[in-house]
């Protein structure tokens, strides 16, 4: 099936096309991609396994192999290829050098995500703002001002593009002339709210619209969760400007507290249904109190800050340790076996006493950690 269908498909776009074949196995989300591409070296190689090789990778079982070797439609691969070039979106691996490195450190990164626009640079700092779609006028104005304060500290903007909040956020960083990245819980080429389209133009000037769902998915319930995630995970902390008890905005800041992500919340008043949700954020201890952008900004690590004019010939901080507490056993032992330099997946397996198949999917954590890089010809080096 795999010659079949890339055999005339120029090189860099095989794999691509493989992602997209792959993604659409039913049973195989982003979690057991990324562990089949980790332990077969390409998504095409994924596809072209044997039914026994399938078995036999962690995780997968018969239904999934079975699954796996009986995709064969070539046309839907095909037609996002088509609808992608006529929206202008693109598809971004995971281990791609300009995917956002905040996000693949999370513990459930996608495998890939599709891109219309210009995302921020992949070491460039990112704030989320999130909140209520039915928003009162004080926390419209509250989003749409401290946006644009964080673009002209040289954040760039991550929110979900819905009503309210959201919208009030990506439209100061546009009136700010800032990047935002609108994260779509639909494809990226269905714009949801359909009323946004106007905004959502004015965004891809500069900035991006991305979504991990294949184009001409629509925006179901069940997608917003997944989609929150995304916001969280792009970002260095998440400011939760009004929401209620209960809604997507808290969703986000749950997530965003797993992921070790600061929380950021604007009080409201003690009898606003509209603020419930972010008064209990700051009455738990879970989010800072902010009444300015300062407030946001001492909570967040200096050196994605950015410098003074005339700061060219300031000290740079020393790099702090990388934090390995969250290894087990299994990856801290291929974590010592690694180097600053790349070496080969044999001379690693042999250094941490592992098989092939095991050291790929533990290093494939490491790398969505960011604490290891793998390099062509299946060779691998520390951060």
């Amino acid at each position: 099936m795999t010659r079949e269908l890339f055999a005339d498909t120029p090189g860099p776009l095989e794999e691509r096309d493989a992602m997209i074949a792959l993604s659409m196995v039913p049973g195989v989300g982003p979690g057991r991609l990324r562990a089949l591409v980790a332990l077969f070296g390409s998504a095409q190689a994924v596809l072209g396994a044997s039914p026994r090789a399938l078995r036999d990778a962690p995780g997968i079982g018969p239904q999934t192999a079975r699954a796996i070797r009986a995709f064969d439609d070539t046309d839907a691969v095909a037609q996002q290829v088509a609808q992608a070039e006529r929206v202008g979106a693109s598809l971004l691996l995971g281990w791609d050098e300009r995917f956002p490195r905040l996000l693949r450190e999370i513990y459930d990164p996608p495998a890939a995500l599709w891109v219309r626009g210009t995302l921020p640079a992949a070491d460039a700092p990112t704030i989320a703002i999130v909140g209520s779609r039915k928003c009162t006028d004080y926390g419209r104005h509250l989003a749409h001002d401290l946006a644009q304060e964080l673009v002209q500290s040289g954040y760039a903007i991550v929110s979900g593009l819905a009503y309210g909040i959201d919208a009030a956020a990506h439209q100061g960083a546009v009136a700010a002339g800032g990047q935002t990245v609108g994260v779509l819980g639909s494809g990226v080429d269905v714009i949801y709210p359909a009323r946004h389209a106007d905004l959502a133009r004015r965004m891809l000037e500069r900035g991006a619209v991305v979504s991990e769902f294949p184009l001409g998915t629509g925006p179901e319930a069940t997608n917003f969760p997944r989609r929150n995630r995304i916001i969280s995970g792009m970002s260095e902390g998440v400011l939760v400007v009004e929401s209620g008890a209960s809604g997507g905005s808290l969703i986000t800041a749950r997530l965003a507290l797993e992921q070790n992500r600061e929380v950021f919340a604007i009080p409201s008043p003690v009898h606003s249904a509209s603020g419930t949700g972010t008064n209990r954020l700051i009455q738990q201890g879970h989010a800072k109190l902010v009444m300015t952008v300062e407030d946001i900004l001492e909570e967040l690590t200096p050196p994605t800050r950015p410098a003074p004019e005339g700061a060219a010939d300031a000290t740079v901080p020393e790099a702090t340790p990388r934090d390995l507490s969250g290894l087990n056993d299994v990856e801290r032992r291929l974590y010592d076996a690694l180097e600053p330099t790349p070496l080969h997946i044999d001379v690693i397996c042999e250094r941490s006493d592992l098989d092939a198949s095991d050291a790929l999917v533990y290093l494939l954590n490491l790398e969505f950690s960011g604490l290891v890089r793998q390099m062509a010809g299946k060779q691998f080096m520390r951060t």
